[in-house]
This record gives structure tokens, sequence and C-alpha cells, in this order.
């Protein structure tokens, strides 16, 4: 066997081995360097990115809703609050199964489709990390069982909110208006920056025409939380802007004076300081509380609203439009004077009916036989003769009448600060040629002459026309806001009515005092024992035609189908306040019904509690007070309502349905007229 040979070269295994240790260390620096390298780049290079995004795990931004201003009426009570309720609420991140987190829930709280449909439309607009109510205001109940289980629901939290309240329900409906959810086509039209964190947006009245200020600037923070989402400690806080409060000229009394005066009728009552166009009071009946829409009123409940034959969601003092009947007479009267086409003494034979041009068809005046043989104006607007204002409106003309009332705010949107306001319908031959394509018809000014026909009016308009003809023909803005936050919102004038001879003034007003205070008056029946002098006009709306040669008999008629009673008014006549109108609907009677509610509102303002001495803005300089009218005072009688003749040839008008209030370009047939007064 051969032996095996060993040769030893230490030098050569000592070059191999330096030579491995070489490799073998560059590799390590190699390999350090690197790690050094990407240290550097993560520590340094791109330190701002991972600091980001490690806060992003741990920091959360979140928004934080500003205090809703508050309103108030003018004497400082309270008319719609923040109070706080108690949501569900999910954040999405925190939450691993959310279909199974909805089904634990419905085992605790009730919770029902439309719950959770509403939720996930409202999860789809939200960030994963923001929570997103489930279900508002909670009750005690539902708390207590939520916070036993509550363990078991990481992502699901009890939060609270400050919502509105409104102390005075139905009675401010309409006028305050009311907030609700945000829904889908709102959320299309708004920057969602401005809403973070607030589901409420004004809907209806003062609260969504002064949304921008109400609602105020949304606030941010910065959160730390854990690893269960629960916040630890805030890190940087932007506050939240409050909504600036409200001050409204409406005075509180006033108004639940105006509102429990319809009781149980349908109508509208609206008062007006004429030397600021400052909306004192301003009820629409019947009406609705608010409350329930804050949080989401329920189908079943807001279906009954909607579908009420008394319409109470239906504002009817800006959304209801009625023919004004004879409360146009005053303004007519004037524009007779205006135009020259007579004077306060020109007198006008009434036999009980009036022809155009001596013969052709009978236009009858409520008085089946007539008013006497030598009406002027002062007789015609104390005893509502239709004769002398058929007379008045064929000399006229239907285009000079238009343009004179459009002066005093009929046929136009009275731009009051509101939502939804109607503009009623003032004619005129253009008007008619426009809207139902057809020329205009001497008989048809007849029956405007009478506020009857094509011509309808919302109560907010006639009480504008009120104050107008109070104010000496200074025609304010009527306007709810006084105040700001402290700044006073100023009185606008939006047009000023100059008569060629001011004592034109003098002539009308007188006849309006003896409206109420003359023997013949038609609105006598509230002058009994009043401590002032009031001035005023009556009106019955048709609501359907009477064929010629018929008579009225309202206990043949559905309640629906009798005449609207109307009534307009100022006080103290001689240095004018307050400036009312009023409709009641189906009421019939103008002096009756209509005249008592006024009464009603006058005295709350000039008498009752709280005592009113100035309006909360004052008249602009330059506008005088109306000058003092002197008459002899009229025996104080009971009055008795409007005498209720055989009407004679009335417009066949279709009836004025409140709440599906007739377009501009309504087709109404004015046939032969005989208004009442």
């Amino acid at each position: 066997m051969a032996e095996r040979l060993s040769i030893n070269d230490t030098l050569t295994e000592t070059r191999i081995f330096s030579k491995r240790v070489v490799i073998a260390a560059a590799i390590v620096v190699l390999l350090f360097g690197a790690l050094i390298a990407r240290y550097f780049h993560l520590q340094v290079i791109d330190h701002e990115k991972y600091r980001t995004e490690s806060d992003r795990n741990r920091i959360h931004a979140r928004a934080v809703p500003p205090r809703r201003g508050l309103i108030f009426d003018r004497h400082g009570v309270l008319l719609a609050d923040n109070r706080p309720i108690f949501n569900l609420s999910i954040t999405r991140e925190r939450v691993t199964d959310l279909d199974q987190v909805l089904r634990d829930l419905g085992g605790i709280i009730t919770l029902d489709e439309r719950d959770i449909e509403l939720f996930r439309k409202r999860l789809a607009r939200h960030l994963p990390f923001e929570a997103v109510p489930l279900k508002f205001n909670l009750g005690e109940e539902e708390i207590a069982r939520l916070a036993v289980d509550r363990y078991r629901l990481p992502g699901v939290d009890v939060e609270a909110e400050l919502v509105r309240y409104y102390p005075y329900g139905a009675l401010l409906a309409h006028a305050v208006g009311y907030v609700s959810r945000i829904n889908e086509q709102e959320l299309a039209q708004l920057d969602p920056r401005d809403y973070a964190g607030t589901h409420l947006i004004g809907k209806s009245g003062v609260e969504k025409f002064y949304e921008t200020e109400l609602h105020g600037e949304v606030g941010y923070e910065n959160v730390e939380t854990n690893a269960r989402g629960r916040v630890l400690r805030v890190l940087e806080q932007i506050e939240p802007g409050p909504g600036k409060d409200l001050t409204l000229e409406l005075d509180l009394e006033v108004q639940r004076v105006a509102y429990e005066a319809l009781g149980e009728e349908r109508g509208a009552v609206v008062a007006i300081d004429p030397r600021t166009g400052g909306v004192i009071a301003i009820a629409s009946a019947p009406s609705f509380d608010p409350n329930p829409f804050v949080s989401g009123i329920g189908s079943l409940a807001y279906g009954a609203l909607r579908d009420s034959p008394d319409h109470p969601l239906l504002n009817r003092t800006m959304q209801g439009q009625y023919p004004p009947g004879s409360t146009v007479k005053p303004m007519y009267a004037l524009a007779g004077l205006y135009y020259g086409v007579n004077t306060p003494e020109s007198a006008v034979s009434d036999p009980g009916w009036y022809r155009l041009g001596g013969g052709g068809r009978k236009y009858r005046d409520w008085k089946k036989w007539g008013h006497g043989g030598a009406v002027n104006l002062e007789q015609a607007v104390v005893e509502s003769c239709d004769v002398y204002f058929y007379d008045l409106a064929h000399r006229l003309g239907i285009d000079r009448m238009h343009d004179f009332a459009v002066q005093f705010g009929l046929g136009a949107q009275t731009r009051i600060d509101q939502t939804s306001e109607r503009s009623g319908v003032m004619p005129s031959s253009e008007w008619k040629l426009a809207a139902l394509k057809a020329p205009w018809y001497p008989g048809e000014t007849l029956s405007a002459g009478i506020g009857q026909g094509y011509m309808l009016a919302t109560p907010i308009q006639l009480a504008v026309m009120t104050a107008t003809i109070a104010n000496r023909g200074h025609h304010f803005r009527p306007r709810l806001i006084a105040r700001i936050g402290d700044e006073p919102v100023d009185p606008v004038l939006e047009d000023t009515v100059s008569m060629p001879d001011p004592a034109s003034w003098d002539a009308v007003l007188l006849a309006m005092e003896n409206v109420v205070h003359g023997l013949h008056g038609t609105a006598k029946i509230i002058n009994k024992g009043l401590a002032y002098r009031a001035a005023g006009k009556t009106g019955t709306a048709q609501v359907i035609g009477i064929a010629q040669n018929t008579t009225y008999d309202a206990s043949k008629i559905d309640k629906r189908q009798r005449d609207h009673a109307l009534f307009i008014g100022f006080a103290p006549a001689d240095d004018p306040r307050i400036a009312v109108a009023v409709i009641v609907e189906n009421g019939e009677h103008g002096s009756s019904t209509a005249a008592p509610v006024a009464r009603k509102v006058f005295d709350a303002y000039l008498l009752g509690p709280p005592a009113v001495t100035d309006p909360v803005s004052e008249p602009p300089a330059g506008v005088p007070p109306a000058p003092t009218t002197v008459i002899p005072p009229a025996p104080a009688t009971e009055g008795q309502p409007d005498p209720v003749a055989p009407p004679g040839e009335r417009p066949a008008a279709p009836p004025i349905d409140p709440g599906v209030a007739p377009a501009e370009d309504v087709a109404v047939e004015p046939a032969a007229t005989g208004g009442r007064v």
C-alpha cells in the first residue's frame, strides 16, 4: 500500500486565508454600509414621510362643529335653542365586521331597515376614521343597554350632540322655520368642509334664510388615540367659530295672540310696523310642531301632515294666494286721485248695478238696492260700494291700475327674509297676453276694480300694501330680522308713492278710519270700547263662481267653498305703529270674522303686555311721521256683521286651494262680478 505524502506550504495557505478574510470583511462592510444607508434614508431623507404615516396610525383630525346661533324675539325671549341629545355612532375603521355589528346592535336596541339604509348612505359620504351616526336621540334605557354591552362593540360609541329645540312649537313653525338632516341634494351643493362634524341645516323660515350667519365656522382638532381608537389626548386644536345670534322684529306675545285669534280656522295674520317694515307677527294656521323634524320625523307622522286637507305645512302668509276682494279699494281710490280721473268729491250714482257704456251686461253691487244717488270717495270706501269702483276701474284702465298697485307691493315678491314666497298676480293687458295668449276685455277691468277676477295676493303683500298706505306712500321692505349679532339691520325703503296733492292721503285715510268708527262703516263691529282710533277695510274673496241671477246661500255651499273673509287695517289712525292683514279661509264676512282678529292684534301690541313704545329699529331719516287726522268721534255702537244681500252676478272663478296655490298663469273666468264687503 502506497504511503500518503503531506506537503506543508504555509505561505500559500496564509494567502488563501487572507483573501477570504478580506472578501468576508468587504461583504460585511458593504452590508453594514447598505444598512446604514437604508437607515439614513429612512430616518433622514424619508423622515417626514414616515412620521406622517406613523401619525396617521395614532393621530386623527377630527371636526369640531360650531354652536349654532340662537334666535330671539324683539324682547329677548329665546325662540330657538340648542339642547344636547345622544346619538349612536360607528367608526368604520375600528369595526372588523360591520354587518355583524349591526346585527348585534339590533339585538340591543330597536333598529329598523330605514335606520340602516340611511346609515349606509351617510357612511359612504364619510372617511373611515369619522364617526357616522346610526340612530339619533337615544333614550335613557337605550343608552343604559349600550353601556352594558360596549366592551364587545369596538367602534360603537354614544356621542352627545347639540341640536335645535323650539320651545314654542307650532306658534312659530313657519316664521322661525326648522333645521333637519342634510339630504343628498343639499350635500351636492355644499362645501363638505363647511359642514364637517354636523348633520343639520336650515330647511325653512329664518333658519334657512340666515343659514350662513347661524351656522358658524367648523373647528378642527388633532387627537392621539390608542390601538382601540380611544382618544388619549388632544394635540392641536382650532376652535370653531360659533354662529351669530339673531334678534327678530317679532313680538312673541303679539304672535301668540294672532295665532290663537284664528282659533280652529284656516287663515293667516301678518302685522308690520309701517315705519320700518319690521314684522311684528306672522301667523299661519293650522301649523305644526317643528321639533320632530330636527332629528328626523317618522314617515307616518310626516305623511299625516303632508296629506292633511288643512295643509299645515303651507305657510299661508306668503304661499297662500287669494283674491284680495274689497281690501284693495282704498289703494284704487288713491290711484284715481293720482291719475286725476276723480276727486274726493266726485260722485257716482249707484242703483245696485253698473253697465259698461250704458247698455249690455249688468255688473251688480253687493248691496242689491245700491248705495244711493251720489256716492263719493269716502262713502264708497266706508260702505264698500262696488259700483263706485267699477266706474273708477273703467276710467283708470287695467294698465294704470297695475302700474300703481306694484308701487304698493302687489304682483311681485315682497323680498321678505323668508324662502318660498309667491308673487301673486297683479294683472295687466301685457300679462294676460303673455300668460293666456288672449286679449284683455273691459269687463275684466271691472272685476279687478273690486279685487276679483285674475287678481291674487298673499297676506304679506296685503300687509305691505296697508303699511304703505298708513305710511303715506313710504313702502318699506318687510323683514323679520332686527339684529345679526350686535349689528342692527337698517330698514330698506323700496319705493315712495308721491301723490300730486298730499291732501289725497287725508281723504283716503279718513275714509278708512270711518270704516271702523263711522256709523255706516263695515268694520264698526270692532270699535266698541276701542281705546285708540283705528283705520281699516273689510273684504270678501269669492272662492267659487255663482251663476248670474243666482242668490248666494252659504247654507247650501260646502264650508270649503264659502267666501274667504279679509281685513286690512292700521292703528293708531293718527300715528300708525302697526299695520295688519288678516285672512280667514271660508270665513265669509270680513267684518264679523277677520276684523275681530285684527282688533285683538291691535290691542295686544298697543295695550297689552309687554308694553311696546318704540320699534326695534328706527325709521330712516327723512321719513316724517304721519300727521294727525282729526275727525269727530262716532258713537260707539254695537256693530252688526255685513248684510248678506243677494250678490247678483259673481265671478266664475275656480276655488283657490291654498295647498296648491294657483300659478301666475292660472286661467280664471272673470265673469260679471258683485263682490261683498
